[in-house]
């Protein structure tokens, strides 16, 4: 009796394990590069640079796309990895595979430059006198992510298996990036904030337009508009805006005729943010300058048109 023993090798699909690897690796960088950018618009909030305080750096934009790519992609990353390493357990010659070794030489390559580019920039910058507590934590932010993610995949690949460090190391990862997640939230507000804020905003942006307009007149026509409908214009299309939020006409009230004395009012839903150059960066955008600070509610501006800064036009040689 014959005795026909064939020996079965994993099955192997190629195609699959080109796109879970790559999958797996650019999830990891681009998790990575959202984490350090959350990281950087911490320090930029808690620790603020006076040497900005000539112009607006608005940092809830930065923290929303890093919020949100976190909140996609890192789960991807998790996920991908965790089916990864069940297919290594079924499949040992998937995790020898060439395609696997090459990315992660090449992910310890790229946190390799990471690393040294770091340091050389602190070296460089130290020479310089020119260290401040910003640069450091920013400096050691990218530092600890390129070590952390050099350090666990030299390991990795040195092993035949994966190991149950794996899944200590996944889950104090996620750990880490949900408390930086949910404390983004503390300083970007809630999503219904932001559309408030986005509110006020278009209402202090309006109240410059009609301000410009309103200046633009007396200039052209030595006389102030009596109501905002005297700036509507059919033939440039202009048309003063209302509030966004509730379609009412902004007020406009002339104070005193002689000295070009008027007032616009509006009402907001949150004050402008008070603390600090940290604190207005929230959502001030650029362009709009103290002189339209304000609180919640109903809130005049009263201006004053100076006739030796704007003068009528047919006197302007």
């Amino acid at each position: 009796m014959e005795n026909n023993t064939t020996n079965v090798m994993p099955k192997r699909n190629l195609p699959r394990d080109v796109f879970l690897h790559l999958l797996v690796v650019v999830t990891l960088y681009w998790s990575a590069v959202s984490f350090v950018t959350l990281m950087w618009q911490y320090v930029n909030y808690f620790f603020q640079d006076v040497l900005n305080n000539s112009y607006y750096i608005g940092f809830s934009g930065p923290i929303r796309f890093a919020v949100a790519s976190l909140i996609i992609v890192f789960p991807v990353f998790i996920i991908i990895s965790w089916y990864l390493n069940k297919i290594y357990r079924r499949e040992s010659v998937v995790r020898e595979s060439k395609i696997r070794k090459w990315l992660i030489y090449f992910t310890l390559f790229v946190a390799s430059i990471v690393i040294i580019g770091d340091l050389v920039s602190v070296i460089n910058t130290f020479l310089g006198g020119e260290i401040t507590t910003r640069f450091i934590l920013k400096a050691l932010s990218i530092l600890v992510v390129a070590a952390v993610i050099f350090g666990y995949y030299l390991d990795d690949v040195r092993k035949e298996a994966p190991t149950k460090s794996a899944k200590y190391f996944a889950w104090g990862t996620v750990a880490i990036v949900l408390v930086s997640v949910i404390g983004s939230f503390f300083i970007i507000g809630s999503p219904a904030t932001a559309r408030l804020i986005q509110f006020d905003e278009q209402r202090v942006s309006s109240l410059q337009d009609i301000q410009s307009q309103i200046v633009n007149y007396w200039q052209r026509k030595e006389a102030m508009p009596q109501s905002l409908a005297d700036l509507n214009d059919a033939i440039s299309g202009y048309k003063a805006p209302a509030d966004p939020q509730t379609g009412v006409s902004y007020e406009y009230t002339i104070k005193d005729i002689k000295t070009l004395s008027f007032e616009l009012c509006a009402t907001f839903n949150k004050p402008t943010p008070t603390g600090g150059q940290a604190a207005t960066n929230v959502y001030k955008p650029y362009g709009i300058n103290q002189n339209w600070d304000h609180a919640s509610g109903r809130v005049c501006f009263t201006r004053t048109i100076d006739k030796q800064l704007y003068p009528p036009l047919n006197k302007i040689k």
